[in-house]
């Protein structure tokens, strides 16, 4: 199937090329998955899919178009390409949309980025079937299960395939997979408020999945935890980010890095490249060639070679996501168009030791809603987690706010965990910040 869709994606640039296009770029995708959902004892869901599909992007007559298609046929393909072309000539001119320099093409890393896993050809729907069933059995099999209500439960596995040609001299293609276990709770307060919580896993390599009913019994202790929850007081205080937590914060702040952004004038990270920004402790790199990273790849999308760059060194920015089209509206080098790992300059402490160092103040677990002002940096966002005192994790607390400004808070984070969060691109570690205004009651 490989080999037919590497042609198929070159014979589709060579027809556009023949119909009138200046250049093109062919990308088929294959995709496999296999879903099993499973709800308080019964099978809920159970799905095997495959999709196959070219994506074209065409520049025709200084005008730009991109069309997709699963009609594969070489008839079926000449037609859609020769509309295709017809439909762009009718769109308004850009003259900053064309193919990446091809020198931005070399370089491109032999590194084996351990992201395909050859076992997922044996994990078959029965084997997902036992593993949502041992999460569900873990959960229900923690102290204090009567307080439940409901267990969902689910693994899947996914492959992907991805075939890149363009007419300036690009050709790449690389396979993926992914492996993924979740499991969500709800269970009774005594005051009638029914609290979730859950855990989850994803990997590349089947090895590296958790134990399932570690999965399950973790998604019922968090749950669990959350009884009882209660406003906490309002104050100006420390905060310690878990590790899963942080990643929903660090988006606000990845957000804005964008030339997107930056050309559209929605950026508070505007002007202020090489200049320092957070505290010392800030500091991270893009890493599209991290082992086994679930945003590791050879090339990007536009067929630029993956390279490690800095984005915060010692709170200093270094840079930016810069695709070709906006990085030439803007006269920057194209870096890539968007985040794949992150790599973390890492502290020497676990997210409990960090906590221990914290005389009083939040932990948070999780972020409930709210909103964060791409343009001027400002947020507001709900929160839950526990009240620190004396070192130790208290109460849960629930329904309360942190607000602020990232240009900011990022000045008064003190605290690097040496714990990156496995299961995610950001691989967000334990933060803690200080001063942050909290609200509740």
């Amino acid at each position: 199937m490989g080999q037919d869709m590497l042609a198929t994606a070159k014979s589709a640039v060579e027809i556009a090329k023949k119909k009138g296009a200046q250049d093109a770029a062919g990308i088929g995708r294959v995709r496999r998955t296999v879903e099993v959902g499973w709800r308080d004892g019964k099978l809920e869901k159970i799905s095997e899919a495959t999709s196959r599909g070219l994506d074209l992007k065409l520049y025709v007559d200084g005008r730009y178009s991109v069309v997709s298609t699963s009609d594969l046929r070489p008839e079926g393909l000449d037609a859609f390409i020769g509309n295709a072309i017809a439909l762009t000539r009718t769109l308004a001119k850009d003259p900053f949309r064309t193919l990446p320099d091809p020198s931005l093409y070399q370089g491109q890393s032999k590194e084996d980025l351990g992201i395909a896993d050859p076992k997922i050809d044996s994990i078959a729907a029965v084997d997902l079937r036992r593993m949502a069933e041992a999460v569900e059995a873990a959960a229900r099999g923690v102290k204090g299960a009567s307080a439940i209500l409901s267990v969902s439960s689910g693994a899947a596995t996914t492959l992907s395939e991805l075939y890149q040609v363009h007419s300036n001299g690009f050709e790449g293609n690389y396979r993926d997979t992914s492996f993924d276990l979740f499991a969500d709770v709800s269970v009774k307060d005594s005051d009638g408020r029914r609290p979730e919580d859950g855990d989850y896993a994803s990997t590349r390599l089947f090895s590296e999945l958790p134990d399932p009913a570690s999965i399950g019994r973790s998604a019922s202790e968090r749950a669990m935890s959350r009884l009882g929850q209660k406003k906490g007081a309002s104050a100006l205080t420390t905060i310690v980010l878990d590790r899963r937590a942080a990643g929903r914060f660090v988006s606000y702040l990845l957000r804005p890095l964008a030339a997107s952004s930056l050309q559209q004038k929605r950026s508070f990270l505007e002007g202020l490249v090489d200049k320092p920004f957070g505290s010392k402790q800030l500091s991270f790199k893009d890493d599209p060639l991290l082992a086994r990273g679930l945003g590791s790849r050879p090339f990007d999308n536009e067929g630029i070679a993956a390279k490690r760059f800095p984005i915060f060194e010692g709170g200093v920015l270094r840079g930016h996501y810069v695709d070709t089209y906006y990085g030439k509206k803007l006269s920057m080098k194209p870096t890539t168009g968007g985040m794949s790992n992150l790599a973390w300059g890492l502290g020497t402490k676990d997210g409990a030791a960090l906590v221990a160092e914290v005389k009083e103040g939040i932990l948070v677990t999780g972020f409930i809603g709210g909103n964060s002002n791409d343009t001027t940096g400002d947020f507001s966002l709900g929160v839950q987690g526990y009240a620190i005192r004396g070192g130790k994790v208290g109460e849960p607390i629930g329904e309360m706010n942190i607000s602020g400004s990232h240009l900011q808070v990022w000045k008064r984070l003190v605290a690097v965990g040496n714990d990156p969060f496995p299961y995610s691109m950001g691989r967000t570690p334990t933060l803690v910040l200080d001063g942050v205004q909290v609200a509740g009651t």
